[in-house]
């Protein structure tokens, strides 16, 4: 925050500063803001249209319900109706709410995966590979022992071995 004033030290008044296109070599003038970059990324549109819409049927669940609660205390015969539809509001307040998260987590399966590997996996998948070409170029292993009836052709296993 400090870098958004850096420019303005010291800065002592407006007499000698001109307003508007004054022509070259005129003292230019002080910036009305300094853009700054956001902290996020803007939302996706249908995103951000479902959470405008939960915004606006919370505001008015919130009125609704309040006046409900004020008509309770003064016993007026508005109070039941109005808090049927507070309760009403309540439920469609929720689904608002929800459809703002079912809204973000779909956009985010469909348009959120990035297609290229990051940096670990591309380390992987290098050393898959090396691993690889050193296994091919390798010598192939010694032909092993071969366990009782296996590879003699003898199976099963002869009787009267003791093995039951």
């Amino acid at each position: 925050m400090a870098k958004r004033y850096e420019r303005y030290e010291g800065y002592e008044g407006y007499e000698d500063d001109t307003v508007g296109d004054a022509g070259p070599g005129a003292p230019r003038g002080r910036a009305l803001w300094v853009d700054q970059p956001a902290g996020r990324r803007r939302m996706p549109d249908p995103v951000r249209r479902s959470a405008v819409r939960a915004v606006l049927i919370v505001a008015v669940t919130l009125t609704d319900a309040t006046i409900a609660f004020f008509l309770t205390v003064t016993g007026s015969w508005l109070a039941l109706p109005l808090s049927l539809c507070a309760i009403a509001g309540v439920v469609v307040a929720t689904w608002g709410v929800l459809d703002v998260l079912i809204t973000r987590q779909t956009w985010n399966q469909r348009y959120g995966v990035l297609s290229e590997p990051s940096s670990t996996a591309r380390g992987r998948r290098r050393e898959r590979r090396r691993a690889r070409r050193e296994a091919r170029s390798a010598p192939p292993l010694p032909p092993r022992i071969p366990v009782r009836g296996e590879a003699t052709g003898i199976w099963p296993p002869q009787t009267g071995t003791g093995r039951g």
